[in-house]
């Protein structure tokens, strides 16, 4: 309970605060991952052209980079962003969308992780196991790996990075090499909405904007995002599906609360 503590003191400094969040993120989530942060408490920024990116980083709270519809202006950008924010000591998170399933995204990925120090690195089974060397099989973007050995894979990968590293899946595993977490809150439906995941790692740059300790803030996005959709989920009716479901998602992010994380927190800390 310790842990459920710490992070509904980050929720009410997210509120409090409202961070700003700045993104280089993919056209396809993109709408969604400003609209989570906002209803969360946060305040997101859109910014990539590499004209802009140092000047707007150099105001944000955290800088999240996702690779989803990557190319080679953005790529640039990204580097651009995440040096300049290392240098402001402004945490950096990154979300390695279907690392794996082409050169480009597999060496676009080698390249931030060699100019870049992360905070946190959120992925599926696949992409953390690609980042870690490991021989996956990909489609598209989607996780095909056996979540088998994740703890160990995350811890191995932590170390190495110095970082972060959250693997969400059926049962979220997250650690920074030393201490880890499990979280099973979530539902499978989560998986049926395009961009669940980039709005995990948005909710994850909202928390680390307001603390220094990244792994609790990655879990609380983690454990945020599980509970919410646990909560619209519980909340259809009969005939109703994603389209609803998505909504509600939204709304009870907006009223993601203290009792939330209490009677509803799944969170087994060591």
């Amino acid at each position: 309970m310790e842990l459920i503590s710490k992070i509904i003191e980050n929720l009410k400094e997210v509120k409090g605060k409202s961070p700003l969040v700045h993104h280089i993120t993919n056209y396809v989530t993109v709408n969604d991952c400003a609209n989570i942060v906002l209803a969360l408490g946060g305040s997101p920024v859109m910014a990539d052209d590499i004209k802009e990116v140092e000047e707007m980083v150099s105001f944000a709270s955290s800088l999240v980079i996702n690779i989803g519809t990557l190319n080679e202006r953005t790529i640039s950008s990204m580097i651009k962003a995440g040096i300049k924010a290392n240098e402001l000591n402004i945490p950096v998170i990154l979300d390695p969308v279907g690392v794996g399933a082409t050169g480009l995204r597999t060496e676009a990925i080698k390249i931030l992780l060699e100019k870049i120090k992360f905070a946190v690195i959120r992925g599926n089974m696949s992409e953390i196991k690609i980042i870690a060397g490991m021989d996956v099989k990909i489609k598209g973007v989607d996780s095909t790996a056996s979540d088998e050995d994740a703890l160990d894979i995350a811890k191995n990968l932590a170390n190495k990075l110095n970082t972060v590293v959250a693997i969400t899946g059926a049962r979220d595993v997250i650690t920074d090499g030393s201490r880890h977490c499990l979280v099973d809150n979530g539902h499978k439906i989560l998986s049926m909405v395009t961009g669940t995941g980039c709005m995990s790692t948005s909710l994850i740059g909202a928390y680390v904007g307001t603390t220094n300790d990244y792994l609790q803030a990655a879990v609380a996005g983690i454990v945020t995002m599980g509970i919410a959709g646990e909560k619209a989920y519980e909340s259809l009716a009969q005939g109703e599906g994603i389209g609803t479901f998505k909504v509600r998602l939204f709304d009870n992010i907006y009223n993601f609360c203290e009792e939330d994380l209490k009677v509803r927190g799944k969170v087994i800390y060591e």
